[in-house]
């Protein structure tokens, strides 16, 4: 398994917009893919599990993936997250 913390820099935080990059991305790979945000785990290929999570500016999410594609899913997500989903 592979994991890494990213910090929401995106003034807006998680809404549709992100929320949909952040699955398609997540279904270019095989791996299963979750972000969890302190209790709370969704599915990183879900765009409604995405926007429920409500994720806010400068909220902890770690991105966590299993199976064969696993690093390069993570390093995607993260780059989205490191970019503030080009809304800046």
């Amino acid at each position: 398994m592979t994991t890494k913390s990213v910090t929401i820099k995106n003034r807006a935080g998680i809404h549709a917009r992100p929320a949909a990059l952040i699955a398609q991305t997540a279904n270019r790979f095989a791996s299963e893919i979750i972000i969890e945000r302190e209790d709370t785990r969704i599915n990183a290929k879900s765009i409604m599990g995405i926007i429920t999570m409500a994720a806010s500016y400068n909220s902890v999410l770690t991105l966590c993936a299993e199976g064969s594609d696993e690093k390069e899913a993570v390093d995607a997500l993260y780059l989205l997250f490191e970019n503030k989903f080009e809304e800046d």
